[in-house]
Formats: structure tokens, C-alpha cells, sequence
């Protein structure tokens, strides 16, 4: 055969990243990815599972490619039940659950094995960069330091997906990291299930790395990984108290002033449901605490309504906390039963309608505080790192901006410009979201 692969990568970045990691063993065999389905001879669905609209969009696109190429190949955290994907299209050539890179590989090698001219040597360093197929832009990169969960949130699947915490080695990730480096990553987003609890089943083991012995924990990984790339940007950390020894470095410049922290919601009797932390007051003293030695600092964070027994004044006292937490970033999901979750179980099911308002007044709320707190950056410089340019006019992200989920920085003045640049603007407008920006020049520049 030809050695062409057709691949969709559905998900969250912590599947992007396992789609990168078979999609650069495939390169290094020979095999070449193509877009349209029917030049392919056989297509990988790397599917997620989570909620019921990513299960829905991951069976529609197996159905699709079954429909346009009949050789399909399916993994990722819907094939964690494999049996039932299985019973449903039975033409699946192979199934196998997230973090499957070799099982996916050796499906490819058995379905649409290489011919010998297409297996001749490739020149991989051309091909995929030091660091290996990336489906990000060049100038920034997910690093993933751990798998798995230990938490039994009661709304959430995936420690039966992906199965306990596994976290990597801190000389594997300082590895990588050095190799995203010397691609010339401008920003690594680090991520796992719960970044917080990087290398507690390691028991923080000490490795040898570049001559020197460091302890397998978040805050040393942080230190190294801030040596290495510009912009280090920390997902899904869980509010532990550990957290508050990041600050100082971010207070320092070796991590971005940037924290994606999943609470869920605010009312205790819900966080008990959830079974996640329920002492709310405490979450609001780390915060100030937090803003004492970070004054820059940005808090993302997403949260659950409609989870059953949510009451109205339940809700109220989400509404309250998101008043006085002031969260620069907040996303709003709709809870809905997941297969396999002991929420579902739960009494006191809320109405979808309700769910829907509860949702839409959440936003509006929060809509009004960042439209407050991006105004009081008028006037300000600040550094920003350019996505892409179009008609002298860049789209930029500044500090408190992750790619995808964040607002952006709209910058005037920038012919000439390329994506991956950071440089300084002064921020002259802002709406609800976004911030409008001149472009001032290079670090080196305005020095």
C-alpha cells in the first residue's frame, strides 16, 4: 500500500497530544497523513468520550469515515468501551482506549502495511521538527506531565478512562520539553487530569538531569521548564495548598502569571455531591493570597449548573462567589448524565430549561466583571505573542490569554509582523472579551 494515513483528533488537548504522539510514530515508519478521507488507506479516529455532545460528535465522525473509506481504525477515550463501539459498527478494523499509541500503530502496520518504496528512510528532522509531529502552530506546544486521575468526582468518567495518576518522570518531560525548545516553542502549555498532584505517585522521586538530582514535583518542573521556554502556562490545577509555593514564581517571571483552576461550582452541599472540596471560604482566601504575591495574576476557571439537588439558593451562592472571587476567565457547562457516572443516580434532577437560564444568567454575570477588569488595562503596555497577522492587523495573546479558550489582543500596526513573535503593545480599547492594542515594538526595541 501507499502509506497514507487519514487522522481526526477529537477532544481535549490531552488527546491532541496522544494523536501527536502516534502520528509522529507513524512518520517514523513511513507512513504519511493525507486530509480527505478517500485518499487514505486506512483512517484513525482518535474519539473522546467525556460528555454526551463529544460522544455524539465521535460517533458521528466513525460513521463518516466508515461512509467515505470503510478502513477505519478507532481509540482514544470512547474506545475504553470497545465492546460496544464494537456491537455498533462491527466493520472497525481495531479499538483500543486513550494513551493506546502502540495498539494504534500496529493496527496501521497490520491493515495498510507499507510497501518497500513507501518505507524508504525519510528525512524525519525535515519532516517533523526535534520534537515530533506537532498539530499546534510552531510557536506553541502542549505538554502533557501526567495521565490518569485519583479523584472520584462524581459527574466525571475519566479515572475509569485513563485510569489512575501515572505521572512522567521529570527528567522525560525536561526531555521533551528541551526538544519543544529547540523547535523553537515560544509557549508550553502544560496539562494532565489534576497538574497539581504531578509526581505524588512518584513519591517525588529524585532523577538525574543534566548533571544535577531534582525531585519529581510541580514546583521544581515549573523552575526548570521556565528556564527553557519563554511562556509557561499551567491547566487544570487543583487548588491544593502546594500551589501556593507557584506564585513566587510567577511573581519572578519564570511562569506565566496564569492559573486554570477547575472548581465546579461554589455551594458546599453541591461540592460535597460532587465530592469535590467543599470549603469555599478557604478558596477565596487562597485567591486573595494568591493576588498578594501575584498581583498579575489571571484565574481561569469552569463550573457546573444544574447539578442535581442545585437548588435556587444553591445557584445564589455560585453567583455570590463569583462576585467576590472576581475570576478573569470563566467557562459554563450545563451538567448532563455521563454513562458510568454516580451522579446520575442522584436525586433532585434539575429541569433542562432551568439548567439554560441558570447557564445563560452565569455568563451574563461574568461577562460584566471581565468587560470591568479588561477596561482598567487601557492604557497599559504589555507583551504579547503573535497567532497570525491579516492585513496589517495581528491577532495576539497576552499573558493571561491560552490559545482557544481565552480572549485575544487585537493589534493595529503590524505589517510585518509573524506568528510566534512576542513584542509590546500599548492597550488602547477594550470590549467584552478582548483587547485592542498598538504595536510599540520588540523588547529590544524599547529598551
Amino acid at each position: 500500500m501507499s502509506g497514507k494515513v487519514g487522522f481526526v483528533s477529537l477532544g481535549c488537548p490531552k488527546a491532541l497530544v496522544d494523536s501527536e504522539r502516534i502520528l509522529t510514530r507513524l512518520a517514523e515508519e513511513g507512513y504519511r497523513t493525507v486530509e480527505r478521507y478517500e485518499d487514505a488507506d486506512v483512517v484513525v479516529v482518535n474519539t473522546c468520550g467525556f460528555i454526551d455532545a463529544a460522544k455524539a460528535e465521535s460517533l458521528e465522525t466513525i460513521e463518516e469515515a466508515l461512509g467515505s473509506n470503510g478502513r477505519v481504525i478507532v481509540t482514544g477515550c470512547l474506545g475504553a468501551d470497545a465492546a460496544a463501539l464494537e456491537s455498533r459498527f462491527p466493520e472497525l478494523l481495531s479499538v483500543s482506549g486513550p494513551q493506546a499509541t502502540d495498539a494504534v500503530v500496529s493496527a496501521v502496520r497490520a491493515h495498510a502495511p507499507l510497501a518497500q518504496d513507501a518505507a524508504a528512510a525519510v528525512d524525519l528532522e525535515r519532516l517533523m521538527g526535534p520534537a515530533g509531529v506537532k498539530l499546534t502552530p510552531p510557536h506553541y506546544a502542549y505538554l502533557k506531565i501526567s495521565e490518569g486521575c485519583n479523584h472520584g468526582c462524581t459527574f466525571c468518567i475519566i479515572p475509569s478512562m485513563r485510569g489512575k495518576l501515572r505521572s512522567r518522570s521529570i527528567d522525560d518531560v525536561l526531555r521533551e520539553a528541551e526538544k519543544l525548545a529547540a523547535a523553537g516553542v515560544q509557549e508550553v502549555l502544560v496539562i494532565a487530569q489534576d497538574t497539581s498532584a504531578y509526581g505524588v505517585d512518584l513519591r517525588y522521586r529524585r532523577v538525574l538531569h543534566g548533571g544535577r538530582e531534582l525531585p519529581s514535583d510541580l514546583e521544581t518542573l515549573c523552575r526548570e521548564l521556565g528556564r527553557l521556554v519563554p511562556w509557561v502556562r499551567l491547566h487544570y490545577v487543583y487548588p491544593y495548598p502546594s500551589v501556593d509555593r507557584l506564585l513566587p514564581l510567577m511573581a519572578e517571571g519564570l511562569v506565566l502569571p496564569y492559573l486554570d483552576v477547575p472548581l465546579q461550582h461554589a455551594d458546599p452541599d453541591i461540592l460535597r455531591a460532587m465530592r469535590r472540596p467543599a470549603a469555599v471560604e478557604n478558596t477565596l482566601k487562597r485567591i486573595a493570597r494568591w493576588r498578594e504575591i501575584c498581583p498579575d495574576l489571571v484565574l481561569r476557571s469552569t463550573f457546573v449548573v444544574g447539578f442535581p439537588g442545585e437548588t435556587d439558593p444553591a445557584f445564589e451562592r455560585l453567583l455570590d462567589f463569583l462576585e467576590e472571587a472576581e475570576l478573569d476567565r470563566v467557562g459554563c457547562f450545563t451538567y448532563s448524565d455521563v454513562e458510568g457516572a454516580a451522579a446520575n443516580g442522584l436525586p433532585g434532577h434539575v429541569e433542562e430549561r432551568v439548567k439554560l437560564d441558570r447557564q445563560e444568567q452565569l455568563m451574563e454575570l461574568q461577562a460584566r466583571i471581565s468587560e470591568e477588569k479588561l477596561a482598567r488595562k487601557v492604557g497599559s503596555r504589555m507583551e504579547v505573542l503573535v497567532d497570525r497577522v491579516e492585513g496589517g492587523v495581528a491577532e495576539a495573546r497576552s499573558r493571561g490569554d491560552a490559545p482557544e479558550i481565552d480572549g485575544t489582543v487585537r493589534v493595529s500596526g503590524a505589517a510585518g509582523l509573524e506568528p510566534g513573535e512576542r513584542v509590546w503593545v500599548r492597550v488602547t480599547s477594550s470590549d467584552t472579551h478582548d483587547l485592542h492594542a498598538e504595536y510599540l515594538g520588540t523588547a529590544v526595541e524599547l529598551d
